[in-house]
């Protein structure tokens, strides 16, 4: 894969940016205007690569490497990649959940453990969610899929590992973004707890992993629910 160089990102700006250009090239561009759209692209790029290193970060942490080698192959101090890879990430105690997300948890965590995978992928948490009736289950019958169909499709894909530290399984960097954009969703819903449908949302919603393929092979669109999603919260387990 050919890297943009700085000739392909200046076309990318004016192209997001083609206001900023007079017409007739009469005055000169506003280049206030294409320094905000630089910076936008310039955050979105340092974002990526972020994601990019974080994500093999979290896999040599999930193999057995140490802080201190992990740091080492970064060129910074254990402390350093510590505090930039480890520290800042926020764990979602059963507190922040509903009693349905709760409830979906436990076959999540018995998916990872029955598979002997050290780690909890997207595939995990979208097989824990159809494990049974929710309101993400809800949700998904409320778009016109199957929740028995995406289960059994997910579970197709999980795979079998070699794991033995079933208390040590770490989440990885698409499962940590869904919880996140779950964790949004449930606050805009006025909501102090993170629902099952929040969760399938966020999945969704990352784009990228196993829960997000199945979802889309599925024909979930969760774009195009917001009207329907109060329906899916009238049981009280949520």
């Amino acid at each position: 894969m050919a890297l943009p160089d700085l000739d392909d990102l200046i076309a990318e700006v004016d192209r997001r940016c083609d206001t900023a250009h007079r017409p007739g090239g009469q005055e000169q561009p506003d280049w206030l205007a294409l320094l905000t759209v630089a910076a936008q692209l310039a955050g979105q790029m340092q974002a990526l690569a972020d994601d990019l290193v974080e994500d093999y970060v979290e896999h040599c942490r999930m193999h057995g490497s140490s802080w201190t080698d992990i740091g080492a192959a970064l060129g910074v101090t254990r402390q350093a990649v510590q505090q930039r890879f480890h520290a800042p990430h926020k764990r979602y105690s059963p507190e922040t959940m509903t009693e349905g997300l709760r409830q979906a948890m436990v076959h999540v965590k018995q998916a990872a453990v029955q598979h002997r995978n050290n780690y909890i992928g997207t595939e995990h948490l979208l097989w824990g969610l159809t494990a049974q009736d929710n309101s993400a289950t809800r949700l998904l019958q409320a778009a016109g899929v199957s929740s028995e169909t995406v289960h059994r499709s997910v579970g197709t894909r999980l795979s079998m590992g070699a794991s033995q530290a079933a208390e040590r399984i770490a989440w990885t960097p698409y499962s940590r973004k869904a919880i996140a954009i779950a964790e949004a969703r449930s606050e805009q819903n006025g909501s102090e707890r993170i629902d099952c449908d929040d969760l399938l949302v966020g999945l969704a919603q990352v784009g990228r992993g196993v829960a997000a393929n199945v979802l889309t092979e599925a024909g979930f669109d969760p774009a195009a629910l917001n009207a329907t999603t109060a329906a899916t919260r009238s049981s009280p387990n949520g």
